[in-house]
């Protein structure tokens, strides 16, 4: 999933301390936010846009192509069914700590309906120079700004710190994609993986992965058949069997999900892995070097 500055965005939760702090900071990066939804404040204005109290009543006055969610974990099942019944082709699900059977439900609405999900317990998308969605620093210009690496992380915190490594040396991003630190989740590793490739924008992938779960050797049979140089880094690398370090997801069991077990599939699939991510932008110039631009 990517955005452009053309989306109209719907922000679920607009009114609160967060939604309405990184509402301001969306629109500073160009996202054409065009409305944005509280229960129970429909009538009022929030940065500057009309506020609804359902996406449903949004999608009466705005065409709408993606909601983000401010919103508690509780509420996050009625409000991302909200806005994939309203008919949002794209949903961006910051929360955390969201109930397994009310995430799966969504996914599985979201699947009827043709509605993609990022997240949740996601940090949202970056287009360097068009939009930002969720809580990426995009309108920071030291950290983000247009170039042609794609970035995806799981954890948000890290994929700020190699964005702004990959800034520093002077590549720029494409697109940043969080994916989320939860077990179940809307967009994989490899699904974004597949996005990025597909980008005339983008030339080459890091992938800032995480021990736990196996989405990472997923994507090794797809990263070995990409003509796009892909760099990687497995953060937990040194944590202990069984043990749940970070986020929800990052627990190793049976020895799948481990640090050494993606490093070794990615490797094996062609993937530059580094260990530590300041090792990211010389293997960014390496790689970029030995393998032009199509």
């Amino acid at each position: 999933m990517l955005v452009t500055g053309k989306d109209a965005v719907v922000v679920q939760g607009v009114t609160g301390r967060q939604g309405s702090f990184w509402t301001d900071r969306m629109i500073e990066c160009g996202t054409r936010v065009v409305a944005g939804v509280s229960p129970g404040k429909g009538g009022q204005v929030a940065s500057g846009i009309p506020v609804y109290g359902s996406v449903a009543d949004a999608a009466k006055e705005h065409p709408l192509d993606v909601s983000v969610l401010f919103v508690p974990p509780l509420a996050a099942r009625a409000a991302a069914l909200d806005a994939v019944h309203a008919g949002v082709g794209k949903l961006v699900m910051l929360t955390e700590h969201v109930p397994y059977q009310d995430v799966m439900e969504v996914l599985a609405e979201a699947r009827d309906h043709g509605t993609q999900v990022l997240g949740p317990n996601t940090a949202g998308l970056v287009v360097p120079g068009e939009a930002s969605v969720g809580i990426m620093p995009g309108h920071v210009g030291s950290i983000f700004r247009p170039g042609r690496v794609g970035v995806i992380s799981r954890s948000g915190s890290l994929g700020t710190l190699v964005a702004l490594q990959v800034a520093a040396a002077g590549h720029g991003q494409s697109a940043f994609v969080g994916i989320g630190g939860d077990p179940i989740l809307g967009t994989t590793t490899l699904d974004a993986i597949r996005t990025l490739d597909d980008d005339p924008r983008t030339d080459a992938v890091v992938v800032v992965g995480e021990i736990g779960g196996t989405m990472e050797e997923d994507a090794a049979e797809y990263v070995a058949g990409m003509a796009k140089p892909v760099i990687a880094f497995i953060a937990g690398r040194s944590a202990p069997p069984d043990r749940r370090m970070g986020h929800a997801g990052a627990i190793v069991t049976a020895g799948r999900g481990s640090g050494e077990s993606k490093v070794c599939a990615l490797a094996e699939a062609g993937a530059t892995v580094v260990d530590l991510p300041s090792g990211i932008p010389e293997a960014l110039r390496r790689s970029l070097r030995s393998s032009p631009r199509p």
